[in-house]
């Protein structure tokens, strides 16, 4: 009997078992798989006096910032954080029926500078665009849609803001109602 399992051979001849095998070499770097957003049934949206899942204070801890105001909630969130002396504003939207690949054109479509990445098992990216102070956002599809982190240094040219903003949308995205 013979058995073809793959590129393995398997022969039974009476008790005894004989098995041949061959190897292949591949160029490349192992990466997960990616089939499609984790979560297509989740809602991000404001609830219960929370923007993207999170509270004020969880974003106040995330990024180190001494004190937090929320000016505008609703579709779309808006803040004003203190760090040192540092002012940042952030806003943070979600689009239930928004697409990933939508949001990247428009982010390059205005001369920020995107990158891909994978955050939490969702495809996502970042745009740094520094016209008024060093900003970048971090956006995912998750949901039905796609949620974005936008973090703005200022009156500062310096600074990485995509690190802020990939923390806050890696936060939401664990987050759990």
């Amino acid at each position: 009997m013979r058995w073809r399992v793959g590129r393995i051979f398997v022969a039974a001849v009476g008790t005894m078992l004989t098995v041949a095998g061959c190897a292949q070499t591949v160029d490349g770097n192992a990466q997960r798989a990616l089939a499609g957003v984790p979560d297509p049934d989740r809602n991000y949206g404001y609830v219960d006096d929370r923007c993207g899942l999170l509270s004020d204070d969880t974003i106040r801890v995330t990024l180190a910032a001494e004190n937090i105001s929320r000016p505008y909630s609703g579709a779309v969130c808006q803040y004003v954080l203190f760090r040192g002396e540092q002012t940042i504003d952030l806003t943070f939207s979600w689009f239930a029926t928004g697409s990933l690949d939508r949001e990247r054109s428009l982010a390059a479509e205005r001369g920020a500078e995107v990158t891909e990445l994978v955050v939490e098992r969702h495809p996502a990216f970042t745009a740094r665009r520094d016209v008024t102070g060093a900003a970048c956002s971090a956006t995912a599809a998750a949901g039905s849609g796609v949620l974005s982190w936008w973090v703005q240094m200022r009156d500062e040219s310096g600074g990485n803001p995509c690190v802020d903003a990939e923390k806050l949308l890696s936060a939401t995205l664990q987050s759990d109602l």
